[in-house]
């Protein structure tokens, strides 16, 4: 069956190039493998059963030529070019790739208005293929819209990135978002094995053996990516052979040591993997498993992460997933970015890995924070609530002339300096509670000190209280007094009795 062609703005294209030969026929010396071994139907790829593995929808889709328009979201090497290849060999319309790094607005709609002829003239469908989609800006984004919403094209995206920040939602919309998940290691050693034998497209006419350890080296070293275990097998099979007779052509793990450099780590600054990452460091510290805290933060600062990024992670989290539970450690993520400051590499990894383990094993509360939109919630609901005259400032004979500060309870005039029966807030949310410690760490001192003060509060606001003895009156500011900060007299918080 012929199946028209097109090429994105009129030039050598090599992606098309790709697609009107057989790789495999090519020049071994100038096609890498990783070319030459690229699938030619479904069956051949290796990897993502969940999405195009038999009975799958997106398999079902390709197989009956109704591809809806599609988002390819995955790590480099999963497969999301490939599959736009297998679309363009299995479907019936016209075909044209499209490079987001190369292209411009002028591009896409010269393409954009061939697909409307070609629809009105042939009836012919045309699939637009943008790689590196997450590089179009929003206005080329929003070119394609409306010919994506009349379905002049089949929009195929593929993206490294998350679509949800890289792609506007409205064109996100209109598409399905298929996520490839990093090619498993067991199915890397099935590719590199594949390749090892095939003589049309790969080695097999080297005769190249390899231990079963070799290869799964190389796997590992790929980190999920086809392309890059690929690429390492050729350039070690390349190693053994310039290594001469002596070698044989067994393909051990000490070859490929020696043929690989140390493999990067998988992250970049701006793009999914690094939120990925960053949101794991967080919570593991959240969840309490500094051995976990460690791993991710290693795992930033090994990849060239600013440390002082980590550093204001640790500021923020200390803040609010530790707070007032351990109120030190606020402190001590501020010291480790100051330190570091002072420091920097390598010496500053001793603070990041003393504050990273700290905040880790602390008590956790967010109870600051969660106060905080709980009391924006009601400045919402109520809007700009009046403050009570006695909270307002006396300064001025005017403002005393309009009662300003009259009867207002100046709080160290009171025994224990508590103003049991004073209010400071409206009328309208007086009522209303926003921090409720946790009951961990230092904050559960915070709460049996709160919970003293609620009882002194309702005892001298109610208006049929019964007279406190000084006895009883004598007891509660002790109590309120115990709950104070121990540090003051030198010691570390007391145990709770509640937690």
């Amino acid at each position: 069956m012929s199946r028209p062609r097109t090429r994105a703005g009129g030039g050598d294209d090599l992606f098309t190039r790709a697609l009107e030969r057989d790789p495999g026929k090519a020049d071994p010396g100038s096609t890498p493998l990783a070319e030459r071994m690229r699938p030619r139907t479904l069956d051949e790829l290796v990897g993502q059963e969940k999405i195009v593995g038999p009975g799958a929808p997106l398999r079902r889709a390709i197989e009956r030529d109704h591809v809806p328009s599609l988002i390819f979201w995955g790590p480099p090497g999963a497969g999301k070019t490939t599959l736009a290849r297998l679309i363009a060999q299995a479907t019936e319309a016209r075909f044209v790739p499209f490079s987001a790094v190369l292209g411009g607005v002028p591009e896409i709609k010269l393409i954009l208005g061939e697909a409307r002829e070609a629809r009105a003239y042939r009836r012919a469908r045309t699939i637009l293929f943008v790689d590196e989609i997450h590089r179009f800006n929003k206005a080329q984004q929003d070119v394609l819209l409306p010919y994506v919403e009349d379905g002049t094209v089949t929009l195929v995206g593929a993206t490294t990135e998350n679509p949800s920040f890289a792609v506007n939602a409205a064109l996100l919309s209109r598409c399905r978002v298929v996520r490839l998940e990093p090619i498993a290691n067991a199915d890397l050693v099935v590719l590199l094995r594949r390749a090892l034998v095939d003589e049309q497209h790969g080695l097999g006419l080297l005769e190249l053996e390899a231990d079963d350890d070799a290869l799964e080296a190389i796997a590992a070293m790929a980190q999920g990516d086809a392309r890059r275990a690929l690429t390492a097998l050729e350039t070690s099979a390349d190693s053994l052979v310039d290594l001469g007779a002596g070698h044989g052509k067994r393909l051990s793990l000490e070859v490929v040591k020696a043929a690989q450099a140390a493999p990067g780590l998988r992250y970049d600054k701006k793009g999914d993997e690094h939120y990925g990452v960053v949101s794991a460091f967080i919570k593991s510290m959240r969840g309490s498993d500094p051995d976990a805290a460690l791993y991710w933060m290693a795992r930033m600062l090994e990849a060239g992460e600013d440390p002082l990024f980590v550093t204001r992670r640790m500021i923020v989290f200390a803040s609010e997933d530790v707070g007032n539970a351990d109120p030190r450690g606020l402190m001590i993520a501020i010291a480790a970015d100051d330190a570091f400051r002072r420091m920097g590499m390598p010496e500053g990894l001793h603070p990041l890995a003393q504050a990273c383990t700290y905040l880790a094993t602390a008590p956790k509360s967010n109870a600051s924070i969660a106060g905080y939109h709980a009391a924006a919630a009601d400045v919402a609901a109520h809007g700009a609530l009046g403050v009570p005259l006695h909270l307002r400032p006396s300064s001025t004979k005017v403002n005393r002339a309009e009662g300003f500060g009259a009867g207002y309870s100046y709080s160290h005039d009171e025994e224990g300096s508590f103003s049991a029966a004073q209010e400071y807030r409206p009328a309208e949310v007086a009522g209303n509670r926003y921090y409720a410690p946790r009951g961990a760490g230092y904050e559960a001192q915070i709460a049996q000190r709160l919970e003293v003060w609620a009882r002194r509060r309702e005892e001298a606001r109610s208006p049929a209280r019964a007279p406190t003895s000084s006895d009883t009156a004598d007891k509660a500011d002790t109590a309120a007094r115990d709950a104070v900060d121990p540090r003051a007299e030198g010691g570390e918080p007391k145990p709770s009795t509640s937690g």
